[in-house]
């Protein structure tokens, strides 16, 4: 039979494990078991350690796809499962930012912005020998012409200053001086304006509108265009032969 000594020990440790026991919170008793949906884990410490997991298994996961001997079945089998812990990653990112951690969406955005990811608005990714799986190349050329007619874009606009909108046209003043000059041109422009409205009005048609035409287009005939031609092909044969 056991003595009373060693009873008490066995009770007095027994008491102990249970107030530990019951000391402990719901994330401590499973700290190792990743919840399903993120929205469940209510520390941040928890958090950031299932996010460490699921990058560790995303690492695994490109290491496999990177074999181009394997199946294709295979590669789009792991590639499907590496797109699902992508988004499960961003989940525990979003629950992450939550509770008050680091905003790890707009770091991963950032990020592949600068490293000039051509898959960085798809939803579906691809990895190591998925890219090279028939009609996956194309896409992603695709994807990458058009992420560079984008960036020019962006680059173009980016360099453009107030002066390119005239924004800044009266602070050097020329434009206020020709104010006056210009208003004066235009009313000695006016009186023939009113005539040939005037015109109009009573009904005498003939010409109006070869002078609109003439006042206003002055734009040259395809003949005109043509003869212009010739002559500048003649001058150039002139000056070749030094005739």
């Amino acid at each position: 039979m056991a003595r009373p000594a060693e009873k008490a020990r066995s009770m007095m440790n027994k008491w102990v494990a249970l107030r530990e026991k019951g000391n402990q919170t719901p994330a401590f008793n499973n700290r190792n078991k990743r919840p399903y949906l993120a929205s469940e884990c209510q520390h941040l410490a928890d958090a950031e350690r299932f996010r460490g997991q699921i990058i560790r298994e995303i690492s695994n996961g490109i290491s496999k796809v990177q074999n181009p001997a394997l199946p294709e079945h295979e590669i789009r089998d792991l590639n499907d499962e590496i797109n699902r812990k992508m988004r499960e990653k961003w989940h525990w990112n979003k629950r992450i930012r939550e509770l008050g951690g680091l905003d790890y969406i707009s770091i991963e955005k950032q990020r592949q912005i600068e490293e000039g990811d051509t898959q960085q608005n798809q939803g579906y990714r691809y990895f190591g020998a998925a890219k090279d799986l028939p009609g996956v190349k194309e896409l992603l050329a695709k994807e990458e012409e058009k992420l560079q007619k984008t960036k020019i874009q962006r680059d173009t606009y980016k360099n453009l200053t107030p002066d390119y909108y005239g924004w800044r046209d009266e602070e050097d003043g020329v434009l206020l001086e020709l104010e006056p000059l210009a208003n004066k041109q235009m009313d000695q422009m006016n009186p023939s304006k009113k005539r040939r409205i005037s015109r109009k009005i009573k009904g005498d048609e003939d010409g109006d509108d070869e002078e609109d035409e003439e006042d206003y287009l002055a734009v040259p005939t395809q003949q005109d265009v043509a003869k212009m031609f010739l002559e500048q092909k003649k001058k150039a044969l002139l000056a070749k032969f030094g005739v």
